[in-house]
């Protein structure tokens, strides 16, 4: 069997490591020169920065996926342990630190009565993220089988309200004080969405970082990128950069390959299987009209970001490595991600300082400082180095020096920055989506849609616009789901 891969991002990778291990011709394409997609990496002036992903949740996903390749993820990367987890300054109160298996007592310390409930909260998150690992992200749904294993069936009633009621309602039953209830509903902007709009199910993922806790790769994401990559070539499949795909080939509903163009020259790659792990929107864009299946008009994009890359001149201890910056009233913030208006940006905002764990991404006495905004995703709203863009930094980097006690504006001697029309250019990102589609109730597990096209026999998708979601464990399940469902169809074994 020969397998065409389109996108050489992380879940691209994965599937070209996997299906070359069991026994599949692989050739793999990637538009840009950089395999690695959003997981990027940037070297300016001495500082190293990622330019995508920055949080390692979900071990036990990336150890699957290793173990799945007769390797570990101990071999491939040098890890450690982050304490604390991340910082949070509030708007207007004292910041504090999350540090993993401390988080009750910190919670009573803001709540009378706080600690016992958060027990049994992360024992129910952790339920969760069990029985969602064991059933529901492992799969294709190709059949009802997810739904009727004893966790699902002895557990209705719990499973029906965390479908039914949505992130804050969950939380918000418990705990009265605002730092507690954002620290547990801030996982609902790594799915690309809302509180408010993101199913209670998903208050699994304050088992990944209050339960499990956060890890980071040193020397940055793009040695997770290198480790996968360098797996997928000693398994036998070919990375191509620089080469993007043009079109889809069919013959009437059997894919027979995809048109590539490299530089100047058009040329055909014939397959018997073609796996895209490019933004489903462009897939489907890549094939003629009669074959694509999704109504793009009811879809949900997610969240866009500005990314601001800063070398900056000192040491900056008010920072650790991860920080959250959260504002009183953040309805508001996403209310202004919402409204889709150009020039409308969170207010509530994240900031990476890799360089105090890593000390190789800065030269000595200064930091890397890597800031997210999140802004509504279009894809008109504008490149980094845009004045939009750039003047947005500016105000953030001012709110940041605000609250943190920072001097980053005056020390910064690097500047890089993304916007939302980078990653429509540079990814097909649908609308300048920064991370993949929002994990609302109808984008959320089985409604998410199937990982194999309705419509084109040969054709199945990869990556954060299908199939589990969004993530970089759950980009590399998606992979194995390639695999499960080739199985399924007996086209490899």
């Amino acid at each position: 069997m020969h397998a065409v891969i389109i996108g050489g991002g992380i879940a691209g990778l994965a599937t070209a490591a996997l299906l070359a291990d069991a026994g599949a011709t692989v050739t793999l394409i990637e538009k840009n020169s950089q395999l690695g997609g959003r997981a990027g990496k940037l070297e300016v002036a001495g500082f190293t920065f990622d330019t995508g992903p920055s949080w390692y949740l979900m071990p036990e996903a990336f150890d699957r996926f290793f173990a799945s390749l007769g390797t570990s993820t101990a071999e491939q990367l040098d890890l450690v342990d982050l304490s604390p987890a991340y910082r949070v300054f509030p708007e207007d109160l004292p910041a504090f630190d999350i540090t993993t298996g401390q988080v009750p007592e910190l919670f009573e310390s803001f709540e009378p009565g706080a600690g016992a409930k958060t027990v049994k909260y992360l024992e129910k998150a952790s339920f969760t993220y069990r029985v969602a690992v064991d059933t529901f992200l492992y799969t294709t749904f190709s059949s009802l089988a997810p739904f009727l294993t004893k966790p699902v069936l002895g557990n209705i009633a719990l499973l029906t309200q965390l479908l039914t009621l949505n992130l804050h309602q969950w939380v918000a039953r418990d705990f009265a004080d605002q730092r507690i209830r954002q620290v547990l509903e801030y996982p609902a902007v790594f799915l690309s969405s809302a509180p408010k709009r993101t199913p209670a199910m998903y208050h699994l993922l304050s088992h990944t970082d209050l339960v499990e806790g956060v890890r980071y790769p040193m020397g940055g994401f793009s040695e997770l990128i290198s480790a996968i990559a360098r797996l997928a070539r000693d398994k036998g499949a070919e990375t191509h950069t620089d080469c993007e795909a043009v079109s889809i080939t069919t013959s009437g509903k059997q894919v027979t390959g995809v048109r590539v163009r490299e530089g100047a020259q058009l040329r055909h790659l014939p397959a018997d299987v073609v796996v895209s792990a490019a933004d489903l929107e462009h897939t489907e864009s890549l094939l003629p009209s009669a074959l694509r299946t999704v109504k793009w008009k009811r879809k949900d994009p997610g969240i866009s970001c500005i990314v601001a890359l800063l070398g900056v001149r000192g040491d900056l201890p008010e920072l650790t490595h991860h920080q959250l910056l959260l504002s009183n009233d953040w309805d508001v913030d996403f209310d202004a991600i919402a409204s889709g208006e150009l020039g409308s940006y969170s207010r509530s905002i994240y900031v990476c300082k890799a360089s105090a764990t890593d000390p190789g991404c800065a030269p000595e006495g200064h930091s890397n400082v890597f800031v997210l905004i999140p802004v509504p995703a279009r894809e008109d709203y504008g490149y980094g180095g845009d004045p939009r863009v750039e003047q947005i930094i500016d105000e953030v980097v001012a709110l940041i020096d605000d609250r943190t006690g920072t001097t980053i504006a005056d020390n910064i001697v690097a500047r890089r920055s993304i916007g939302p029309s980078d990653f429509h250019a540079d990814f097909h990102a649908w609308r300048g989506n920064a991370i993949g589609l929002a994990h609302t109730l109808q984008q959320s597990a089985f409604l998410r849609g199937s990982n194999s096209s309705a419509k084109v026999d040969g054709l199945l998708f990869a990556g954060a616009t299908t199939v589990p979601g969004v993530g970089l464990p759950m980009c590399l399940i998606s992979a194995e789901n390639v695999l499960t469902r080739l199985r399924e169809q007996g086209l490899i074994g």
